[in-house]
């Protein structure tokens, strides 16, 4: 199992409407909203870095509100 964790930066405004929809996706572990330079951080876990990837692009960034993501991927021992 791989582990990644999503910055986003989203619309002003739409902050809790992203949250909401992003927590309900059966790949997010844990979702939490930001102060700073990003809105939200999630946790994802899937088979592979691979899988991650497409879950982001496939996923997350169509959701409306969603400016863009950061992937920041965890190191496999």
């Amino acid at each position: 199992m791989s582990v990644g964790y999503v910055l986003i930066n989203v619309e002003p405004g739409s902050e809790y409407e992203v949250f909401n929809t992003t927590q309900d996706l059966p790949f997010v572990v844990d979702a939490n909203l930001l102060f700073g330079d990003h809105d939200l951080i999630l946790k994802i876990e899937a088979e592979n870095m691979g899988v991650i990837a497409r879950l982001v692009v496939d996923h997350l960034r169509s959701i409306d509100g969603v400016l863009n993501t950061k992937t920041l991927a965890c190191a496999e021992f």
